[in-house]
């Protein structure tokens, strides 16, 4: 059985955008489309409305790049769990209320059992805020999902060890 793997909206962002002449960005890029042509087909993939609504943001063209990548992908179905979940993580980690869509990301995955939720934005929800909702979770008996980047992914199938 493949494992859940839900698409944050940076991902089809990398993927559609201009190549970046900073290295960083340019290598997160290549990451990107690494796993999008390798490692993509060996999950069950999802997003949400949220990303949906957020890939159709911007630059017309660029916009439209972005839905077109997602255009075979399940999307999710926000259960009327899934707001008031947000809510609680975004209490949790202080977070500002134009942040609520990282916390929307999180909360609908939880409440699919999403497995994986692959994305580069860690800013918000780094290691030790997904250490927070984790603990909450457990004591709820809510599922987290791990989060992880597309190089994680790649590095993982060219069996490198990966420490958690």
């Amino acid at each position: 059985m493949k494992q859940s793997l839900y698409i944050e909206t940076t991902i089809p962002s990398y993927m559609s955008a201009r190549t970046s002449t900073d290295i960083i960005i340019a290598g997160r890029q290549a990451v990107t489309h690494e796993f999008w042509d390798y490692e993509r087909h060996k999950y069950d993939l999802y997003v949400s409305v949220y990303v949906h609504n957020e890939c159709s943001r911007g630059d017309p063209e660029l916009a439209g790049r972005r839905v077109f990548l997602l255009k075979d992908i399940e999307i999710l179905t926000t259960t009327p769990d899934v707001e008031p979940l947000a809510d609680v993580y975004m209490g949790l980690l202080s977070m500002p209320s134009r942040n609520k869509a990282y916390a929307l990301h999180i909360a609908i995955c939880c409440v699919n059992d999403i497995d994986i939720l692959l994305s580069w934005n860690f800013a918000h929800l780094g290691t030790e805020s997904m250490q927070i909702i984790q603990k909450y979770n457990d004591a709820r008996g809510i599922s987290t999902p791990r989060m992880i980047t597309p190089d994680a992914v790649v590095c993982k199938y060219m069996e490198v060890e990966l420490n958690d």
